[in-house]
């Protein structure tokens, strides 16, 4: 019985883990900042540029002095699930050189916070990319024992094999309620498959590269031509609500989502509206957890905007059961965007202020545009996705889906296929 029932426990383990967070950026010193990895100014979408084409990769970085850094960055192949390419030798799938170092630098103008702005593009005269896949772009501290300081992923694609996505709130769960279903159909377009489970890999992903992700989930339909997904559950994601959103352009006027600016004597803070945990859907335009660097004047924005301690506020519900167990420590608030890739995130962590009974917390960021949302975590960093706020199936939500594909004797995975859809 104890057999079976922590046989039990293992596939329910499975069944619940299937749905994860996507491989984000990361970033491992606190005196990084603003890291923005983005294909030519497609700043709302994944970072997937085409092979051979002039799509430009444009990676950028602030270091928080005016003390210069040489900085070295590394580009490295990965698999479609992130692990290095170990198959493969650097000539594989990169002209020029590795370990190139940054250039590109500029210090911060007329600002409270000083910082140095790093900024490099790939391709470039030293090195350019000829293979399609996962990448891992790694910089390096030169001035401190060459310490890896962040990493960068993004996409290469060739587009080998059609992609199509559907969507829809008519789920196995439910029907327009809580959950969006996916549907996916791949065509291989004359490329050679013989075994679909061993050459073909699958990643959809909600909401970009800090969204949630499943992978290789079994197709419905295995045809000669192609694979369908139709009506998967395992294709199912929980709808979730509408993302916050807010622009801190100046440090003298507020400006949208913003209720007044102060200073305190050494920085200046922004104090967005309080939030409500909201328990009825309202559409609202968002950017599904992105950002955008911006001032006033969007003149000059990468060393002219300052930086300013944003100060969150979210409300709850004082007779909620889900928040005695927030204040009894089981779970944890935090706060999650396509711009918290630090790996310390106890930045992100709200705490409790039991004087006005709500959550607060205090984040350094450059001026700009920024949508965020509120996740309750777990002891174990899974995302319990209602547990503040409810689901509702006409939330606004972008799908992207990652088609990867090994020939038979091939040495690492291949980016073939890539496709968006909106549920607006």
């Amino acid at each position: 019985m104890f057999y079976t029932m922590k046989k039990y426990i293992l596939l329910y383990v499975l069944i619940m883990t299937l749905v994860c967070h996507a491989e984000a950026h990361s970033v491992f010193d606190s005196q990084i900042r603003t890291l923005q990895v983005v294909v030519d100014d497609n700043w709302m979408e994944m970072p997937v540029m085409k092979l051979n084409s002039d799509e430009m990769l444009n990676v950028s970085f602030d270091q928080l002095s005016h003390t210069y850094h040489r900085y070295m960055y590394k580009i490295e192949h990965c698999e479609a699930d992130w692990s290095r390419s170990e198959q493969l030798l650097e000539s594989d799938y990169l002209v020029g050189m590795n370990d190139n170092t940054i250039d590109d630098y500029e210090e911060s103008i007329n600002t409270s916070v000083l910082y140095t702005h790093y900024a490099l593009q790939i391709p470039n005269d030293r090195c350019k990319l000829k293979m399609s896949g996962n990448y891992i772009l790694s910089v390096y501290d030169e001035d401190n024992n060459n310490r890896k300081v962040l990493e960068a992923r993004f996409m290469v694609l060739e587009s080998l094999m059609n992609v199509g996505l559907g969507v829809t709130s008519n789920t196995d769960i439910d029907v327009n309620k809580n959950h969006q279903q996916l549907s996916m159909t791949v065509k291989y377009n004359g490329l050679t498959v013989t075994n679909p489970t061993e050459q073909i890999k699958t990643n959809i992903i909600q909401n970009g590269i800090n969204g949630e992700s499943v992978a290789n989930v079994k197709p419905d339909y295995i045809q000669s031509d192609g694979l369908q997904w139709t009506h998967n559950r395992q294709l199912i994601f929980n709808a979730g609500n509408e993302y916050h959103k807010f622009e801190v352009l100046s440090t003298e006027h507020p400006t949208m989502g913003i209720e007044h600016l102060s200073w305190d004597g050494n920085y200046y803070h922004a104090f967005p509206f309080v939030d409500e945990a909201r328990k009825n859907y309202v559409y609202d335009e968002d950017a599904d957890g992105a950002f955008y660097i911006r001032n006033s004047d969007n003149s000059e924005n990468n060393v002219t905007c300052d930086y300013v301690w944003v100060n969150y506020q979210l409300k709850t519900d004082s007779n909620n059961i889900r928040q005695t167990a927030l204040l009894n420590n089981d779970y944890t608030i935090e706060i999650s965007g396509d711009w918290t890739n630090d790996s310390d995130r106890t930045q992100y962590v709200m705490h409790y202020d039991r004087t006005d009974n709500s959550f607060k917390a205090c984040i350094l960021q450059k001026l700009g545009y920024y949508s965020y949302r509120y996740m309750v975590m777990d002891d174990t960093g899974y995302y319990k996705p209602e547990a503040l706020e409810p689901a509702f199936y006409q939330t606004e939500n972008k799908y992207y889906a990652l088609v990867y594909y090994r020939p038979m004797g091939g040495r690492t995975d291949r980016l073939v296929g890539y496709t968006q859809i909106s549920t607006r």
